[in-house]
């Protein structure tokens, strides 16, 4: 397991942090003050909400006053505490999970999260940042969602220093069907009106308005799903349905690359999150049976069909 230079930088200035305030042991607390200076791992906490310098002088006054000093005049290398190493070994393990053999500080910002009880962690808590936000933000560049748009100073500040773009949780997981139909990339759908009007009565529903197609694979129930997204395009909808967007949910695309444990959960909820934002928004998720399980850890009970449960 390789570490990357910016790492070791950082695991070296929170040797000589612990040194120069002659502290017997180095704890997560010194790790997290001596991560805040690599800009990667900066980046992550500000894009999750945090407050960088506070963080900062919050960790060094906790430093200060809470860790005892060895005598004046002595010199040791301080010793790691027990979740230090529970931290790395945590960090290392993900990513060698995910088949790589290099570890940076992002990873091991994510692994501080797993030490509930040290005072790092409850000191990213305080700032309302998450592990999941921390997580998302590494793995596809997806910030804690603002409430208010940025003025547009703030954007060109934003454009200045390289700030990494949110991606759209609809565009990377789902498929726009009212936009490929526009496009000219679905077919008429030929001898099902039946189904395709009880589809747009049940959806018509103020509650229990969930559709659910059941058939041999092959006989058509994704295109009855893509006849009303054409319908839809038309306007040859109730005004009820007027002007809905129909998602189709890519499943492969939620599973592929997750390599930390709570990811999965993280991609669902961003696009739940955003498809609570578009009002009427229809999500069609082929082969549902799949989300029983998706996603799941060993011996871990949350899956994609208990994440969806709420919504539905």
């Amino acid at each position: 397991m390789r570490l990357t230079r910016s790492l070791e930088a950082s695991f070296a200035l929170a040797i000589r942090d612990a040194r120069a305030r002659r502290h017997e042991f180095i704890g997560i607390e010194h790790l997290l003050r001596a991560l805040l200076d690599d800009e990667r791992v900066a980046e992550v906490v500000r894009a999750c909400g945090g407050d960088v310098e506070r963080l900062r002088h919050d960790l060094a006054a906790y430093l200060e006053s809470h860790m005892e000093r060895l005598p004046a005049g002595t010199d040791v290398p301080p010793q790691q505490t027990l979740g230090f190493q529970r931290v790395l070994q945590r960090a290392a393990a993900h990513v060698q999970s995910a088949g790589r053999d290099e570890l940076d500080g992002r990873e091991v910002l994510a692994a501080i999260f797993r030490e509930p009880e040290s005072q790092a962690a409850y000191l990213l808590a305080k700032q309302g940042i998450t592990r999941l936000d921390v997580i998302s933000y590494i793995s596809h560049g997806i910030p804690k969602v603002p409430e208010a748009p940025s003025p547009a100073g703030d954007e060109e500040e934003d454009a200045e220093e390289g700030a990494r773009p949110a991606r759209d949780p609809l565009g990377a997981f789902t498929i726009n069907l009212v936009e490929q139909a526009a496009a000219g990339r679905i077919d008429p759908l030929i001898g099902r009106e039946r189904e395709l009007e009880r589809t747009i009565h049940v959806l018509c529903r103020r509650r229990k308005n969930n559709p659910v197609f059941v058939g041999d694979p092959g006989v058509g129930k994704t295109a009855i799903v893509e006849g009303f997204a054409l319908r839809v395009h038309r306007g040859e909808v109730p005004t009820a349905l007027k002007d809905v967007g129909v998602y189709a949910l890519d499943m492969g695309a939620l599973l592929a690359g997750t390599k930390f444990r709570g990811e999965f959960e993280a991609r669902l909820k961003a696009v739940i999150g955003a498809l609570k934002a578009k009002p009427g928004a229809v999500l069609f998720i082929d082969e549902i049976h799949t989300v029983v399980g998706a996603g799941a850890t060993q011996g871990g009970s949350m899956d994609a069909s208990n994440i969806l449960k709420p919504a539905l």
